[in-house]
């Protein structure tokens, strides 16, 4: 199976941003219609759908103070978890107690009202925010963990209102930024994605739970490897689950705000920079017809367009489909990041004209995919993507849009719910 063709997006700095999304007279014209030019390029249409934030000065020191964590959450015996859980008021949106599971996350919604970077990107100073963190306390590994989720998260949720700003701008009528101020809240993750020997520590303890028997930790990542590796075997080049630590979708929000994301190795919790030559989240980029690796430099923060951003402007921006990779080798390697999804108020309605419709139906997982091995080939994809003409009809609210869509990939008979 051939490896995918590499991506770099459109990088944005933070300087940037915060020229164009503040305005001040002394700045030229000219630099700010670039600006908004190259954002829209990338989000629009013929872009790849997203684009990412370099140089927010602070965010490194959140970034390797937080993702660390979500490792150490998702091995813990799971009593002591959930007592750290409920102390940092998180919770989490999957049935954690399964050691099969590639995925751990852990959850928290950001209401607006309590943000500590509220009003404008002007205020937003990472600086600031890690001045408040005591980030060499090692007493208590965890001491920080609700601290640094709610700093990080709300900021980057500044970010994507910038966006939002900025974009509105182009399109008109300033729907995106109203909408993502009129919801008061976000939803932020913290989520580890499992080493194929953070499965096996998993299985062990559940095992250990019943028989009191103990494997070497080195042995341990030597068997996971073994197990994992037989199954990737018997995946066949059909793209399956076993090669995929997230199935294809699109996000249903208006913005998701992601890190860069952290790898480390199951030895320890240093990390891996072998690992960073790309952030193995995987794009499909319809205007190309290809398949793409994204590759983003670190400590930056990623940009994605969701279905509702591209619903409400009608088709000027482009929502994302992708899936997250997992490595072919090392199989010890696991993968960290912090999420935060931006999402409209659930009351706000989609007003689905005709013009949206043929888009929808024109632009959906219909349209013809790439018929190919190279990396998944184009009918798994439609198997398992429900079309958005599917899940979406004039005059339907957000909480309905969302739920339907839940439903499609999700739920009892939904194309996804055996991932």
């Amino acid at each position: 199976m051939a490896e995918a063709e590499i991506l770099e997006p459109y990088q944005l700095s933070f300087s940037d941003l915060l020229l164009s999304s503040r305005f001040p007279s002394s700045s030229p014209i000219d630099d700010r219609q670039w600006i908004s030019r190259n954002v829209m390029d990338a989000l629009g249409p013929t872009g790849p759908g997203l684009l990412c934030i370099t140089g927010v000065l602070g965010s490194a020191l959140l970034r390797r103070k937080l993702l660390p964590m979500a490792r150490k959450l998702a091995l813990l015996d799971p009593d002591k978890r959930k007592r750290i859980l409920k102390e940092h008021h998180l919770g989490s949106d999957l049935p954690l107690r399964n050691p099969e599971r590639d995925v751990s996350s852990f959850a928290m919604q950001l209401n607006y009202e309590t943000a500590t970077c509220k009003s404008s990107l002007g205020k937003l100073c990472f600086d600031e925010a890690v001045a408040k963190l005591d980030l060499q306390q090692e007493d208590d590994e965890f001491t920080n963990l609700g601290g640094a989720f709610k700093e990080l998260g709300f900021c980057m949720r500044e970010l994507g209102l910038s966006i939002a700003r900025l974009c509105d701008r182009e399109i008109g009528g300033g729907l995106l930024e109203e909408s993502l101020l009129e919801s008061r809240t976000a939803k932020g993750r913290l989520v580890h994605y499992h080493s194929a020997a953070d499965k096996y520590a998993l299985r062990e303890a559940e095992r250990r739970n019943h028989s009191g028997r103990r494997v070497s930790s080195k042995r341990r990542v030597q068997n996971a490897a073994e197990q994992e590796g037989n199954h990737r075997n018997g995946a066949g080049l059909t793209g399956s689950h076993f090669n995929l630590w997230q199935q294809w979708h699109y996000d249903y929000g208006i913005f998701t705000v992601l890190t860069d994301p952290m790898f480390l190795s199951s030895y320890s919790y240093e990390e891996c920079t072998l690992m960073s030559s790309h952030s193995y989240l995987q794009i499909y980029h319809p205007s190309k017809n290809k398949f793409y690796m994204v590759k983003t430099p670190q400590d930056s923060f990623i940009v994605q367009i969701g279905e509702s951003a591209d619903i409400l402007s009608k088709g000027r921006l482009r929502s994302t489909l992708h899936c997250v990779c997992k490595p072919e080798k090392p199989d010890h390697i696991s993968r960290e990041t912090f999420v935060v999804f931006l999402q409209p108020k659930w009351s706000q309605t989609f007003s689905v004209s005709e013009y949206t419709m043929e888009h929808l139906r024109s632009d959906s997982l219909q349209r013809q995919l790439p018929d190919t091995d190279e990396v998944v080939p184009g009918p798994d994809i439609q198997k398992i993507v429900p079309p958005l003409s599917s899940r979406l009809r004039d005059g339907m609210t957000f909480a309905e849009f969302s739920r339907e869509t839940t439903k499609q990939y999700y739920g009892g008979s939904g194309l996804q719910s055996n991932r």
